[in-house]
């Protein structure tokens, strides 16, 4: 008799081959049996009219401090991730001196929007090492298996202090220290090393991310040294500029190495053409015999804006400023007053910074979000336009919209991957050879964005729901958020539904699948905020052969563990 059946559903494998119907038979965590007809388990679960997928492998979070307090890593664990990859970006929280505890909480809110209160009360500090931050990791019991990798921000600020901090130029000295914390980290069980080089990512005191500037002999040094530590990823957060230079490190190191490299790719405005020549420069350097790979999104890069998320285009008029910090009924009740309403409207932002007032007064990127959320409206649906139809200014129309539902309205601004208004780039991406799907940002940028429940957009919208350019098949879905994840950081134990592997599976009920509209809460350490975003259709998440999630509730199960290094098949 099997530990666990999964009974009589139409199983998808995370090959990409074409769907069959069949049991999974599973038996001491490990997959035994996949098609045809199982004998009877212990446990059984009915998949009759359902789908049964692998668990979603999801490596670009940024849970480094919440998975120190939450067993659950949600929301990612609502949207049937059964791995979730972090210390992305170059951000993270070890090797962590006791003096630098502070700063490292500053640098994360900056880059990565997570509040500070949160994470200062949430984070135990069991650590100074990465090797001790790991052994910190594995002592909790989760539902789901977590990974990370080592942060160069946290490095250098550790090897160097404030110049490593201010972005300094390292000594010989200084890169051999760093080098030897990232090899040690990789032999400990980090998957990696990864490094923030884009002028976008910013401490809470405005300094670019440690490690932004840092030289090509760095670089590869510290590359070098994950080598030295065994296998893993060197994964970059670059704005690729110049992309000569930067693929030719890449390039190199790869090349000697043998390691993988990733780099998030994005489509902006101000270089709409960019993306091709970054995938034509990835495929010249795959040819040289470097192994890069693209990680893109399902979806745009983009912000809620709204009475409750941290932007909206009133949030810096002075008269409004006034009353920013009031709850959000008494903002609601004041702002219908027609006097303030006159005054908010007729006064200009005070932010003179050109990229962040585009979300102030783009209006021609601005859209209702609504519900089920539309990620994909036609230029038609801009508050522009629609202002421009009922003869009104955008403003004015926008204010009155932020007022809809007591103030809980969200505006959907995207601002990366939306050049072109529709995702004709980021259906290139995804299918391209050279790509991974990547950039759910699970756990960060609270105020603003909700892309934890990526997975889920995936199947709803480029399965089932898209109408402005082609699908996805369900199968090739499933590939991009399993095997292929998997295999590009070594985890050949999971992703696909065969026997021998890890048996973390999702049941899926896709024909009512569903992804509910953002909601904003206080649930974090400290009431801290952050955008949530569920929906319906998981009948089942099962992680090393137990349910841990049943029809959206947690089991109370906790199976998962710390996934030290690549992992064998």
């Amino acid at each position: 008799m099997h530990d666990l059946v999964i009974r009589g559903g139409t199983i998808v494998d995370g090959s990409g081959a074409e769907a069959a119907e069949g049991d999974v038979a599973i038996d001491g965590g490990t997959i035994t049996s996949v098609g045809g007809k199982a004998g009877s388990g212990r446990e059984e679960v009915d998949a009759r009219g359902l789908v049964v997928t692998p668990g979603w492998v999801d490596i670009h979070t940024h849970y480094d401090g919440q998975v120190t307090w939450d067993p659950h890593l949600t929301p990612s664990g609502w949207h049937g991730v059964t791995t979730a990859v972090m210390g992305n970006c170059g951000v993270g929280f070890a090797p962590a001196r006791p003096d630098r505890h502070d700063w490292l909480i500053g640098l994360m809110e900056g880059v990565e929007d997570i509040p500070g209160t949160a994470l200062s009360e949430g984070i135990r500090w069991d650590w100074e090492t990465f090797p001790e931050y790991l052994d910190a990791l594995e002592k909790m019991p989760r539902s789901l298996d977590v990974a990370t990798q080592v942060p160069h921000g946290a490095v250098r600020a550790y090897v160097m202090g404030d110049r490593g901090a201010d972005n300094e130029i390292a000594s010989a000295d200084d890169i051999a220290q760093m080098a030897a914390i990232v090899a040690d980290g990789v032999r400990a069980g980090a998957l990696g090393f990864s490094t923030s080089r884009t002028r976008l990512h910013r401490a809470i005191d405005g300094r670019e991310v440690p490690g932004t500037f840092a030289n090509a002999t760095e670089m590869m040094e510290l590359g070098r040294a994950v080598k030295r530590g065994g296998y893993g990823v060197v994964e970059i957060a670059s704005d690729l500029t110049p992309k000569q230079d930067e693929f030719a490190w890449m390039t190199a190191l790869s090349r000697e190495t043998g390691l993988p490299i990733t780099y998030a790719l994005v489509q902006n405005e101000l270089q709409p053409g960019k993306w091709r020549e970054l995938l034509d420069q990835t495929a010249q350097a795959r040819a040289q015999g470097a192994n890069i790979t693209a990680q893109v999104g399902c979806r745009p890069v983009g912000m809620l804006l709204g009475l409750q998320s941290r932007v909206h285009p009133f949030v810096a008029h002075p008269s409004y400023m006034a009353i920013a910090d009031k709850p959000l009924d008494e903002r609601v009740r004041l702002m219908r007053d027609p006097a303030l309403k006159a005054r908010i409207l007729a006064e200009t932002t005070t932010i003179t910074d050109r990229f962040r007032r585009r979300p102030m007064e783009q209006f021609d990127n601005m859209f209702a979000l609504g519900d089920p959320p539309n990620y994909e409206p036609p230029p038609e649906q801009s508050i522009g336009r629609l202002a421009a139809t009922a003869g009104r200014e955008p403003n004015e129309y926008v204010y009155e919209l932020l007022l809809q539902r007591g103030g809980r309205e969200f505006l959907y601004f995207p601002s990366l991957n939306y050049a072109d208004r529709n995702f004709d780039a980021l259906d290139t991406m995804l299918r391209h050879p050279n790509t991974v799907l990547s950039l759910s940002d699970g756990g960060a940028h609270c105020g603003i964005i909700c892309d934890a429940s990526a997975p889920t957009f995936l199947l709803t919208h480029w399965v089932k729901g898209r109408t402005r350019g082609p699908r996805l098949t369900l199968e090739q879905a499933v590939h991009l958020q399993t095997r292929r994840t998997a295999e590009v950081y070594g985890l050949r134990d999971r992703g696909l539904l065969k026997a021998g592997l890890k048996a973390d599976i999702n049941v899926i009920d896709f024909d009512n699948m569903r992804l509910d509209p953002p909601v904003m809460a206080y649930d974090l350490p400290a009431d801290g905020r952050r955008l949530l975003q569920r929906g319906s259709g998981y009948r089942a998440t099962i992680v090393s052969g137990q349910v841990t999630w049943r029809d959206g509730e947690a089991t109370g199960a906790l199976p998962g563990r710390l996934v030290r290094g690549p992992q064998a098949a």
